[in-house]
This record gives structure tokens, sequence and C-alpha cells, in this order.
């Protein structure tokens, strides 16, 4: 009875392993140079190479990968149950209508500046048997990859295309009420994105900046390394704001903390707000958190209106990103004195301060 069971055991690790086998058979794709887990994949291959070398000017984290990353969150957030419930159109989520009817929906207030990357994306996609829907995700997953301590994020491939624009007001805006906000994250992901998984969402600000809050200072970003995925805009948003980078006094914006920053009101609440700050807070100097959370949000947010059953998981595709570059930090001449410390719970972390000078940050090269 025991050599019968031994072998039963044995029998099924053999037929597991056979299983894992199958499952992980490569195939040779019609180039003749790459393989993927499903032949499906195959295309993505040459519309990476183009989007590397067309768009992000052979794999930098510039102003075109914070874009493609940025255009992905205005796409997918873009649905309404709400508005279904009450019998009218609620949008498609993740189904590249901001590019499809980018002469409609790069006109709404939310999403101003989204025309330029829209128009630097549609002659890629023009070039390749791939929608909208997907190139969308696919440009922002990769170019957040070309940024150094970046998670590598998932890509699933079969979305189909919109065939109407979203309604206008599904975006959320700076200066919009942080009641407002969660109330249509959790409208627009069926109550999955509630205060904390906003914060989540928020860690993209990590390499992102600002055109046109400020017009007369475009490419200002948010935090200090707005070229790395790092912690510094956790850090950074939570010190007191002294002064405005450009004009100041513009919708949305509030005072930042250092010369040539730009800071938004919503990020500035969510630093400070009781539902919000200590998770906040929790990414100081926690790089995989950063990453690891950022990650889940990201495939829940490109899932937003698609039968996840439908895609093929084509992730194999975006490369592993590079490490972080440099250590959590307070910028040159600020210290935890300068920390507007709004977590009850947790005292704010111990961090070195850069020597030097008081930081002064560059603004983000326009199509570098």
């Amino acid at each position: 009875m025991a050599f019968k069971a031994l072998l039963s055991i044995v029998s099924l690790l053999a037929a597991l392993q056979v299983a894992n086998a199958a499952l992980t058979k490569r195939v040779t794709c019609p180039d003749g140079k790459n393989t993927a887990t499903n032949a499906a994949c195959c295309s993505l291959f040459a519309v990476r190479d183009d989007i590397q070398q067309n768009l992000f000017h052979g794999g930098q984290c510039g102003e075109e990968a914070h874009e493609s990353l940025r255009i992905t969150f205005h796409d997918a957030i873009a649905i309404s149950p709400a508005l279904e419930a009450k019998g009218q159109f609620g949008g498609g989520g993740a189904d590249g209508s901001i590019a499809i009817f980018s002469d409609i929906e790069t006109n709404f207030q939310a999403n101003v500046g989204l025309d330029e990357i829209v128009a630097l994306q549609k002659p890629i996609v023009a070039r390749h048997n791939i929608s909208h829907a997907d190139f969308i995700m696919f440009a922002g997953a990769l170019g957040a990859s070309n940024c150094p301590g970046a998670p590598r994020l998932d890509f699933f491939l079969g979305r189909k295309d919109a065939t109407r624009p979203a309604p206008d007001g599904l975006v959320p805006e700076p200066f919009d009420l942080l009641d407002d906000i969660f109330a249509r994250l959790k409208d627009a992901s069926n109550g999955e994105f509630d205060e904390i998984l906003t914060v989540w969402l928020l860690t993209a600000h990590t390499i992102a900046a600002a055109d046109h809050l400020d017009e007369s200072i475009p490419g200002t970003p948010f935090d200090s390394t707005p070229g790395v995925w790092d912690t510094q805009f956790f850090i950074e948003t939570q010190l007191r704001g002294t002064a405005f980078p450009g004009k100041g006094g513009n919708h949305g914006e509030v005072m930042s903390p250092l010369k040539g920053e730009i800071r938004l009101q919503t990020d500035h609440l969510l630093a400070r707000d009781s539902r919000t700050a200590c998770e906040w807070q929790s990414f100081v100097n926690n790089q995989q958190k950063a990453q690891d959370m950022f990650a889940f949000v990201f495939h829940d947010l490109s899932m937003l209106g698609q039968n996840p059953d439908s895609l093929i998981d084509c992730s194999e595709l975006i490369p592993q990103p590079k490490p972080v570059i440099g250590k959590a930090h307070f910028p040159a001449g600020l210290t935890n004195k300068d920390i507007e410390q709004a977590c009850a719970d947790t005292p704010f972390p111990t961090l070195p301060t850069d020597p030097g000078p008081k930081t002064s940050v560059a603004a983000v090269p326009l199509n570098s």
C-alpha cells in the first residue's frame, strides 16, 4: 500500500511537471528571432521596437514615457456604472476612446495636453495591427519600464476599440474635493478603488510633470527626481510649501517646497487627510511598496471595462526596469523640521539630507 501511495505521488508530480512544461513551452515567432509563450504576442515585438525607437527615443524615461503612462489613467478611468444605471452611456473604460475620438476627448478640461501624446502615438498604431485600446496600455507599461526603479507592469492583449467617446466629467482634476475623487474612483471600479488604492494610483506621480497647470513653466515635475521611479514624491509632498515655481495662483496648484517643483492641490490634501495620510507616509523610503502597489493597481486599472478572461497575457514583452538610482533623502537644505506631519500613528522616517546648497529642480525636457 505504501508503495502504491508513493507511486501515485510520483505519477502526480510527473503529471504536474508535464503540465508545467506545456504551459511554459515557447513558440518561435514569424520573425524568426523572437519566441513567446503565446503566438498572439509575437506581433508585439515589432510594436515594442517601434515605440522604443520612435516614441521613447531609444528607451528614455522622458516626457513621452511620462505622458504615455498618464494617458492610461485618463482613458481607463472614463467609465461610470452609475451613469449606466441611470440609462446613460457611461464610457467604456480602457477602450482607447481618448485616441479614437481625440478631437472630442482631448478637449475635455481634465485631458488638456494629451492631444500631444495622442498625436505622437497615432502614426505608430497605424503601422501595426494593434487596437488603440491595447496600444495605450502597452505604451504606458513600456514607458514606465524605461524609468529606473519602476515596477514591471502587466500587459494583456485583446481589448476592442471604442465605438463612441466617453462622457466628459469622468476624469478627476487637481482642484477636485477629495470626497468627489474618492466617489469617482469607486464608481469607475465598482467600489474597488477606495481611499487607499487612490494613494497607490498616485505613485505614478513619481515620474510626472505638469505642462499646462502653469503655462509659463511647462515640464515642471512633481518631485526632484522625475526620471527615477522612487519615493521622493511621497517625501516632498509632505514638506511645507514655501513658494510657487511660476506665476502661482493657478486653479489646482498649491505652494511647493523646492524651486522648479510644482505641487497639485489634490496631492497636497491626500498627504494630509486623516483617511490617507498614514498610507501616503508608508511609501516613504519603501521602494518595494512603491513598485508592488502600483503594479497591482495598474493591472486593475487596465481591466476597467474589459473582460479579463478574453485577454491574453503578454506581460513578458515588458522589459525588467533598471534598479532605482539613489536613496530616499531630504533635499538639500531641508530636514524633518520641514515636514508637515499628518499621520498620527507613526513618526515620519529619519532620512539623510543631501549636502550642498538648497535643491533646485530642472524642468523635464519636452519632446526629448
